[in-house]
């Protein structure tokens, strides 16, 4: 199992990013992948989330209307689209994936099984 995240980099603020995260090694269909982010001192976060098979999305009050989460099934890849960044948004930002078991779309670290390793994002006043 792998999880590939892409995408970081240095924005000011105002501007966009948009983060990719390639899979392989298990049925993307029947899995949600969840994006999360961490500062350091502080306890990862989970900021948006997409059930693979349906659609379903979740996304943490601070970036709605601003990110917007979507899946390529055929390419086992998801994605992050982050518009109108704040500093405030600067973090290491992870992928991860969990079974989906539909109406329900999981929204904590602790309910996702793989991860990937972080891509660096900052944004700058």
């Amino acid at each position: 199992v792998q999880l590939q995240a892409s995408g970081g980099g240095l924005v000011q603020a105002g501007g966009s990013l948009r983060l990719s995260c390639a899979t392989t090694g298990f049925p993307f269909d029947d899995y949600a992948i969840g994006w999360f982010r961490q500062v350091p001192g502080k306890e990862r976060e989970g900021v948006a989330c997409i059930g693979s098979s349906d659609g379903s999305t979740y996304y943490t009050d601070s970036v709605k209307g601003r990110f917007a989460i979507s899946s390529d099934n055929a390419k086992n890849t998801a994605y992050l689209q982050m518009n109108s960044l704040e500093p405030g948004d600067t973090a290491v930002y992870y992928c991860a994936a969990s079974l989906y078991y539909s109406d329900y779309l999981p929204v904590s670290a602790w309910e996702y099984n793989y991860w990937g390793q972080g891509t660096q994002v900052t944004v700058s006043s």
